[in-house]
């Protein structure tokens, strides 16, 4: 327990209930206690922030929203969650107490496990993982300092193939995540275990979880984490560049079946791991049966031919019976201390290992000493019957964990999911479908028919196992997405995260878009392109230089000279009107756009009125062609006697006049 440093917690009651009494660790986001909870009775551990993440609004309601999902989450190898609240302003959780140690202190001490004991405590982990990822959680921070491995029933954890594991911290790394950044904007993650997919863009799911667990199965087996560097980003990103190393190439010896787990649980690719926690644990246990078929051959040579003693080529080899009248024979099943199947906890055995739990030594009675002629001979036929028996219980053994139980994968790729399935059913297998991908490689599979399999085709399986299929989406297109209005920064981000190839165009200037803001692309929004085609970006230059003025009611002439004093160019276009002739009706572009200089403003100038043309109202009577004229728009005067004839009209026939003219008329007989 670290108390070296005062501190003013111990001691203290918080909510007048959990009596700390002392540290057990402190990290970089909080500090955990071992308390008395007083009203139960019982040792909890509390966890309390630090205080320069109390400040953080966002960490705090995140880690209370993630407090009461943990608290729902109930499962022998879980650190369970009883109760959160605030001391003096800074959260806390109240969780059960673990009387152990961490996988880390295990590792400070004895740097590494052998293979059993490590598949033992990463198959806990898995299950409590598994249970968290079922319920939608992803922890995001699987290391060595958030395992913890109790005391075994036994006493201590020198026995860690009968310890318990519990997994502590979930949901704690999402809480940091959304309101914790460092200095280049990256998550801050336990790099040593950090997968690439959290790396390059920040995103995390199960297969995130999946990855760290093989991490740590690779250092629990070598001793060491996979990558070092100098700096935390030169680690992060070895994880984004290289395939991790197999275990075996580290510590030589070890089962290749170990590294296949590793490099299942580790590949670069998401796709290409496990889906979740639990598909890692079956991965795991038929490991562990994998590893226990050594132990079964080990057993099996006690009853081999022995060269050199009589009768052995074709005889059994008898272990000699203990000298005593009550004396047992013992026979070697699988060395004390070393896995056996029927040791995984009942939560995790596989569907084949049953309920028994069987004793490291069986047990058979050996006949008493001293007898002779016929006693001894049926005493040496017993008990060689007895070892013939348990040579044939162990050879099917080892044949059924090594052959009998497994059959091979069908192949089903490039089928369709439903040819897939039914295929698989018809030979006793269920279809489990992962993330479709798209198919980098020729000949491409058809969108929607199988592109992977796993266990691949003729790979060994467990027979009624599930095999799991990853769709095609066929050839990789991605349509060109809708970038008009965003800034450069953004649309470049979104271009290259489809694998395509950004441009920038020559920019145009813009009233209403600011400068570096994307006007078009070119291909257009929606347009399908191949990884590696190129996009070419129109940005806006911001507006032009020039505001053309309001030359709208100004004459003609004077808008000549306001447009040249700025370096504008006039254009002009006549129309009737109303207005006064040589007067400007319109303009384009609007006033107060922005321009560049030598640009043309074209003006719509009036020609003034439209002219009416008088008709020939002569010979008509006076009254009838005074009628017609002003029906035209005109004023009409009439000269001489308006009842007689109109004898001549001024202006003349066919005139053209402007609208409200005075028109002569001169009426006489």
């Amino acid at each position: 327990m670290d108390t070296t440093v005062a501190d003013t917690l111990i001691g203290t009651t918080i909510d007048g209930r959990y009596r700390i009494t002392g540290r057990v660790a402190r990290g970089g986001m909080a500090t955990v206690y071992r308390a008395t909870d007083e009203r139960l009775e019982r040792t909890v551990a509390l966890k309390i922030i630090h205080p320069s993440q109390a400040t953080n609004v966002h960490f705090v309601d995140r880690f209370t929203d993630e407090a009461k999902t943990i608290a729902r989450l109930t499962h022998p190898n879980v650190v369970a969650v009883y109760d959160q609240g605030r001391h003096q302003g800074l959260p806390y959780l109240v969780m059960e107490f673990v009387q152990g140690r961490t996988l880390r202190d295990l590792l400070a001490q004895r740097t590494r496990l052998s293979p059993v004991e490590a598949l033992a405590i990463l198959e806990q982990m898995l299950a409590a993982i598994a249970a968290a990822h079922r319920a939608g959680l992803v922890h995001r921070d699987v290391k060595p300092e958030n395992v913890l491995v109790a005391e075994a029933p036994s006493g201590g954890t020198a026995d860690l193939v009968d310890a318990v594991v519990k997994v502590a911290d979930f949901g704690l790394a999402r809480a940091i995540e959304a309101s914790t950044v460092d200095d280049t904007g990256q998550l801050m993650a336990t790099v040593a275990y950090v997968a690439p997919e959290l790396v390059q863009n920040g995103q995390a799911d199960a297969r995130t979880d999946v990855y760290s667990a093989g991490i740590v199965l690779f250092e629990m087996l070598t001793g060491r984490v996979p990558y070092d560097g100098a700096e935390p980003i030169e680690v992060a990103w070895q994880h984004v560049d290289n395939d991790v190393p197999v275990p075996s190439s580290i510590v030589p010896g070890l089962p290749a079946i170990l590294d296949r787990l590793v490099a299942r649980a580790t590949r670069r690719d998401p796709g290409s791991r496990p889906t979740d926690a639990g598909g890692l644990l079956t991965e795991v246990q038929t490991a562990r049966d994998g590893l226990g078929v050594a132990h079964a051959e080990a057993a099996t040579a006690m009853m081999r031919p022995v060269p050199g003693v009589p009768g052995s080529t074709d005889a059994t080899r008898i272990v000699p019976a203990i000298p005593s009248a009550d004396a047992t024979a013992l026979v070697p099943a699988v060395p004390a201390g070393t896995y056996q199947s029927s040791h995984r906890p009942s939560w995790a055995r596989l569907p084949e290992q049953g309920n028994s739990r069987n004793a490291p030594y069986r047990q058979v009675a050996a006949p008493p000493v001293g007898g002779g002629g016929f006693f001894s001979d049926r005493r040496r036929l017993v008990l060689t019957s007895l070892v013939a028996v348990m040579a044939v219980v162990v050879l099917g053994s080892a044949w059924w964990v090594t052959m009998g139980r497994y059959t091979e994968a069908p192949t089903l790729l490039t089928m369709s999911q439903d040819q897939a399935t039914q295929l698989a059913k018809q030979q006793g297998f269920d279809i489990l479908v992962g993330e479709s991908k798209f198919d980098l490689n020729e000949p491409i599979v058809p969108k929607g028919s199988v592109l992977e399999q796993s266990p691949g085709p003729q790979e060994k399986i467990v027979k009624g196992d599930k095999i799991t299929v990853i769709l095609s989406l066929g050839p990789e297109v991605h349509a060109v997405p809708e970038l008009e209005g965003q800034e450069l920064t953004f649309a470049k981000a979104q271009l290259e995260s489809l694998k395509l190839v950004v441009k920038q165009g020559k920019g145009l200037y813009s009233d209403t878009a600011p400068e570096g803001v994307v006007l078009s692309t070119d291909p257009k929004a929606g347009t399908e392109l191949k990884p590696g085609d190129t996009v070419t970006l129109v940005l806006s230059k911001g507006k032009a230089p020039i505001t053309i003025p309001d030359l709208v009611g100004e004459n003609v002439n004077n808008a000549r000279t306001i447009l040249a004093q700025r370096g504008l160019k006039a254009a002009e276009q006549s129309q009737e009107s109303n207005e006064p002739a040589d007067t400007v009706l319109a303009q384009s572009p609007k006033a107060g756009t922005g321009v560049e200089k030598n640009a043309q403003v074209t003006l719509t100038v009036s020609k003034g009125p439209a002219q009416i043309t008088l008709p020939d109202v002569t010979n008509q009577p006076c009254t009838q062609a005074a009628a017609a004229l002003q029906q035209l728009g005109v004023q009409v005067q009439t000269n001489g006697d308006p009842n007689q004839t109109t004898r001549q009209m001024n202006p003349g026939p066919g005139s053209q006049v402007a609208p409200q003219s005075v028109v002569q008329l001169v009426c006489f007989f």
